[in-house]
């Protein structure tokens, strides 16, 4: 495997927001082959974004406490035929991420040799303190660009939720065409392939 360190001009012309934690430019499949072989574990703190292999934000308590209350808050309103996975991986054409939360299609048995793709997710969620600035730029791109439906930003600094739609896909310039903040006495509705299956109190899930 041929590995090629980026120049400094070309990591900041790819993406600024992670331009200090770029390690080095890979493929999904050189990834996937890093991971198989053992050079990758699970213990390392990295993921793959937009083609380059970054380190993960630290997770506080009061992030993963959220974490925990957002899975278990969307457990309790799912209809049947979907479940969520909390910090797993989600693979899109050039990237790695792994959401703190996501809604995926089907059981947990249907993905023991595959992990979900764009297609098999109606949700993903972001859980901010020291990430924000990375989780409203190269990762909503990255969401924008896969089509995904439906991405929150829980922002801890701000107390409140920012919920993304409508995504434009692959592009010079992805984004969301629609975006809607949620303050703590709002509630958010959860919409899964444009319909509505509940409605979750914000504050119910900040700390």
């Amino acid at each position: 495997m041929s590995v090629t360190t980026p120049s400094v001009s070309a990591v900041s012309e790819q993406s600024a927001a992670v331009s200090t934690d770029v390690i080095w430019r890979f493929s999904v499949d050189q990834y996937h082959a890093m991971i198989r072989t053992g050079i990758l574990t699970e213990d390392d703190p990295v993921e793959l974004l937009g083609g380059w292999l970054v380190t993960k934000r630290p997770k506080s308590p009061r992030r993963s406490g959220v974490t925990r209350l957002i899975r278990q808050a969307l457990e309790s309103i799912l209809p049947p035929g979907w479940h969520v996975d909390t910090q797993e991986p989600l693979t899109t054409i050039d990237s790695e991420p792994e959401p703190d939360v996501m809604v995926v299609r089907g059981e947990t048995r249907h993905y023991l040799d595959r992990h979900p793709s764009p297609q098999d997710v109606a949700l993903v969620v972001e859980v901010a303190d020291s990430s924000l600035q990375r989780d409203c730029s190269l990762k909503k791109r990255l969401y924008a660009a896969a089509e995904i439906p439906v991405y929150w930003i829980v922002n801890l600094l701000d107390s409140q939720i920012e919920v993304y739609t409508d995504p434009s896909g692959p592009g010079e310039q992805p984004d969301h065409r629609q975006q809607q903040n949620y303050g703590p006495i709002d509630t958010v509705p959860m919409m899964i392939e444009g319909r509505e299956v509940g409605r979750l109190t914000v504050r119910d899930l900040l700390p």
